[in-house]
């Protein structure tokens, strides 16, 4: 996505450091520029963001108050667009060229500014409410539309903020602090507390933040602590029953009996009822493996009821190939066009006859030509990927060892023209990434090295090409491995598994962009992949009629 969302702003001209920004195009924070390359004019707002340089690099501030500034700085700071209004006498540090109604900057620093927020009203005194804390616990940090904390000191207020989010203060007791822990900067239940205080309803509703919290207990004793201290005898029988949903029936028994001993009657029930057996991974305590397996089991049905039925392996795998190579130029265009790349087809044309030249100045700054020329780079890689699946080599087994090769090739051309560092192509990202105008926030460093391996254990063992196509791409891009080109890798990946069951190759139309987006927001958001299933099976559908959805733009 290509916008900037300046962190800290600062000018060697006025004695500052570099500029610090995030940048959507790599996906990652960067340290360059000046604000006299920006058109700053003046050292009176050079001064201004010296002051918060200070509250954001000294004080570590996000939730910026007005008492933090003079009055000057404010109002030449929110005239320049360097900061914005949250609600009336607190603001965030923005990008200056950020548009109307984007919503990055505000997404970024959400978690930030909302627990500076709440510490400056309650203190250490609230919590956020059962089930968000479960969310959180399970490794789902996803933007709510409302936060719900609780506190003795609120007044059951709403605090509305920026895009349609807000806080409700609701004035209740808290539990002890040894019951609430500090998670991505908020205070929140600990996973015991908020089971003892999460409702059937809660427990239907998060049918996967709960199965995955759950999977993380090795041991009852803290939670039979906490149900005989509060008399919970049905809790205590929802959460037995929930155990035992997961594979967990020694935990199970020992809740039960422990509760009769003390003389409570506990009657189980299985609150995920509903829900198939699944084998879930109890020796981890970290939630994210876990998680992308009850994602992709609850979601895999979803996809079939909608998609298609395989065609099978194609008989003439020479014209299959050949139908891969004549809708390049088309895929080339819609993909990188959704990453706001501005090529056309003269531009693709020229790189994929060998014509475009690195060395010559005006194509080696062309970034566009970088991404043209690395995408055609990459697409040969894919190609050769699927002649070996059409020879019967297992799809996911093929594109685990591969996908690292198509990254190479995406970004090689990038690095050759001094765009980018060698070190770039490393391999997974070393930093946490945020995607422009999404509430999802991509699972961390630390937790995409326990998710990649997961996520290829569920591609290869997938019997069906629809859902390895479908939850591949989704999945893919939820975790966000890469610094950048995570968009591209994971349509190149869908129609490896498109190819896998013999889809065409299938192009996702840049007309399209939001539709898509927002299908894989939902997915991301509320579990709900429809959206995103209901729209690749309209573009197969339409590819397999030979009436595909995306045309050639000719230029």
């Amino acid at each position: 996505m290509t916008n900037l969302c300046f962190i800290t702003i600062f000018a060697r001209k006025y004695n500052f450091d570099a500029t610090r920004y995030y940048n959507f195009d790599t996906a990652r924070y960067y340290n360059f520029g000046t604000i006299k390359n920006m058109g700053i004019p003046n050292e009176k707002l050079a001064t201004s963001l010296k002051a918060l340089q200070y509250l954001q690099n000294k004080k570590g501030i996000v939730a910026i108050q007005n008492k933090d500034l003079s009055r000057t700085n404010k109002e030449r700071l929110l005239k320049n667009g360097f900061l914005k209004e949250i609600a009336k006498g607190w603001y965030i540090i923005t990008n200056p060229k950020e548009k109307v109604g984007d919503t990055t900057s505000w997404y970024i620093n959400y978690w930030k500014f909302c627990a500076q927020y709440l510490q400056h009203k309650f203190g250490k005194n609230y919590c956020i409410a059962a089930e968000q804390s479960l969310q959180i616990q399970s490794g789902n940090l996803r933007v709510p539309h409302q936060l719900i904390v609780r506190a003795p000191k609120a007044n059951n207020n709403v605090f509305n903020l920026m895009h349609t989010t807000s806080i409700f203060a609701m004035k209740s007791s808290i539990p002890k602090v040894a019951s609430t822990e500090i998670k991505n900067h908020i205070r929140v239940m600990t996973v015991v507390y908020a089971l003892v205080n999460s409702t059937e309803n809660t427990f239907k509703n998060n049918k996967i933040a709960l199965r995955t919290v759950l999977a993380q207990i090795s041991d009852v004793s803290e939670l039979l602590e906490a149900l005989i201290a509060g008399s919970h005898s049905v809790i205590a029988g929802r959460i037995a029953g929930a155990f035992i949903n997961i594979g967990r029936k020694n935990l199970a028994d020992q809740i039960v009996k422990t509760m009769k001993a003390a003389d409570y009657d506990v009657r189980i029930k299985d609150p995920f009822i509903d829900e198939a057996p699944i084998k879930l991974s109890f020796r981890d305590r970290s939630p994210y493996v876990n998680r992308i397996k009850l994602m992709w089991h609850n979601m895999r049905t979803e996809v079939l009821k909608v998609f298609p039925k395989s065609p099978g392996m194609p008989s003439n795998k020479i014209n299959y190939l050949k139908t891969l190579k004549q809708i390049y130029v088309t895929d080339a265009y819609h993909s990188l066009s959704i990453e706001n790349y501005k090529v056309d087809t003269a531009l693709i044309e020229k790189v994929k006859s060998g014509k475009w030249d690195i060395d010559k100045e005006e194509d080696a700054a062309q970034r566009n030509a970088m991404a043209a020329r690395g995408y055609w780079e990459a697409s040969s890689k894919v190609v050769s990927s699927i002649e070996k699946i059409l020879k019967g080599t297992n799809a996911g087994e093929i594109t685990e060892a591969e996908h690292a090769d198509w990254y190479l090739a995406l970004f090689a051309p990038s690095v050759a023209a001094g765009l980018l560092a060698a070190k770039d192509l490393a391999g997974y990202r070393t930093q946490q990434v945020y995607i422009a105008q999404s509430m999802h926030v991509p699972l961390s460093k630390e937790a995409l090295r326990e998710a990649m391996p997961t996520f290829f254990e569920l591609l290869i063992a997938e019997e069906e090409a629809a859902v390895r196509a479908v939850l591949g791409h989704f999945v893919f891009v939820y975790i966000h491995p890469y610094m950048d080109g995570n968009g591209r890798i994971g349509r190149f990946l869908m129609n490896v598994m498109l190819a896998s069951g013999g889809y065409p190759w299938t192009v996702i139309p840049v007309e399209e962009r939001d539709t898509y987006m927002d299908a894989l927001e939902a997915a991301s958001i509320d579990n709900n992949i429809q959206p995103f299933a209901n729209f690749m099976a309209y573009l197969v559908k339409a590819s397999l009629a030979g009436k595909p959805v995306a045309k050639l733009k000719v230029s």
